[in-house]
């Protein structure tokens, strides 16, 4: 059966492959070559073009493809107060020996919310949305502590990190009421960590630099239901858990079966896209923990190559994933966005609108329309 609300039978996480003449753009306004109105007015017209394509493909719901971000959280971040990014000595580490931009967080003043332009470009993707769903996409609260951990929090500023948990949490609060006050009604919180939590050699990273892996799944959803609580009746917010994407690499793996009771019954999101396109994701049993009324989309198709997936094969595997839980509570989705940085994933433009177009006739065929 059709759904006529988020989280959409066909629905894709956010981030779309930056098109050249945006590439080309951002490299001249580094260099100073143009001014940032110049760059606006080149993002803006992509995001209309992006947008179009969504809606040819046969998607409910459109995001801005995240063209304005150079990295999926540093862009938001960086701008709450209390928070600045710096030169690191290294970026953040990839499998196969890649690493992001040398660039870090740090907290150096009390968090709290004054504004940010993401509204701005909420807006104007409201603004062009074509009759579909305009869905914003921010980082989880939980980003600005598990990359950096205690060492990157002052400690004159936050002698206890509970007050920075609290703070955070307020300050997300704030952003996302704000977000509503623009008319966003389609919010999602990309939430890496819950599943770096499922990996044995993350969790050692986090012991060795003195932290608690075991009590980060509750604290991490205490921060998130605060964030959200407050939010309109009819704004739907739902969560995209992964485990790294980067140029076609990742960071972690293991199942969600460490995270998955805290994960579905005590966050308080209506919907989850969930990492399942490789055996690293572990398998489908997790999802018995889903109560009724929420919604697990099914990243099945990869945006980490351009092979597009035969559709028995993914059909077969929501089969699978309804053993778990009712299908009528399921979606699909790609397993991550296609340029979570603005370097993107190794596919073609092209391959990645094949991919979209491919889930969107796949939940055609199996939910109907």
């Amino acid at each position: 059966m059709r759904r006529n609300h988020p989280p959409y039978r066909a629905d894709h996480v956010g981030s779309l492959l930056r098109p050249a003449e945006v590439k080309a753009a951002r490299a001249r306004r580094d260099g100073g070559e143009i001014a940032a109105e110049q760059l606006t007015a080149i993002e803006d017209r992509a995001i209309q073009a992006i947008v179009a394509r969504q809606k040819e493909t046969g998607l409910q719901d459109a995001t801005d493809g995240e063209l304005r971000r150079a990295m999926w959280h540093f862009d938001f971040l960086e701008r709450l107060d209390g928070v600045e990014s710096f030169v690191s000595s290294h970026g953040i580490a990839f499998q196969g020996g890649l690493a992001t931009k040398a660039k870090g967080l740090r907290v150096t003043g009390k968090i709290g919310y004054s504004g940010h332009p993401m509204i701005g470009h909420f807006q104007f993707l409201k603004d062009h949305a074509r009759g579909l769903t305009p869905k914003m996409t921010l980082p989880s609260p939980s980003v600005l502590h598990f990359r950096g951990g205690r060492q990157a929090v002052s400690r004159e500023v936050y002698p206890e990190m509970d007050e920075f948990y609290r703070d955070l949490a307020l300050a997300y609060r704030d952003a996302v009421a704000d977000f509503a006050e623009a008319g966003c009604r389609y919010l999602q919180l990309d939430e890496t960590n819950l599943a770096y939590l499922c990996d044995p050699e993350q969790r050692r990273m986090l012991r060795d630099r003195g932290d608690e892996p075991e009590k980060l799944p509750e604290v991490y959803a205490q921060m998130i239901n605060t964030a959200i609580g407050a939010r309109p009746p009819d704004m739907v917010i739902s969560m995209h858990l992964c485990r790294g994407n980067f140029r076609s690499s990742w960071i972690a793996q293991g199942g969600y079966e460490p995270v998955a009771e805290i994960l579905f019954n005590t966050i308080q999101v209506d919907g989850y896209f969930m990492e399942f396109d490789t055996e690293r994701a572990g398998g489908f049993e997790p999802l018995r923990f889903v109560p009724r009324g929420k919604t697990v989309v099914l990243g099945l198709v990869t945006s980490k190559s351009g092979a597009l997936e035969p559709k028995d094969d993914v059909k077969r595997r929501i089969g699978e994933a309804a053993k778990f839980v009712d299908p009528g509570q399921l979606c699909l989705s790609p397993q991550c966005g296609f340029a979570s940085t603005e370097e993107g994933n190794l596919l073609t433009e092209d391959e990645q609108w094949a991919k979209l177009k491919r889930i969107v006739e796949i939940a055609r065929e199996v939910w109907g329309d």
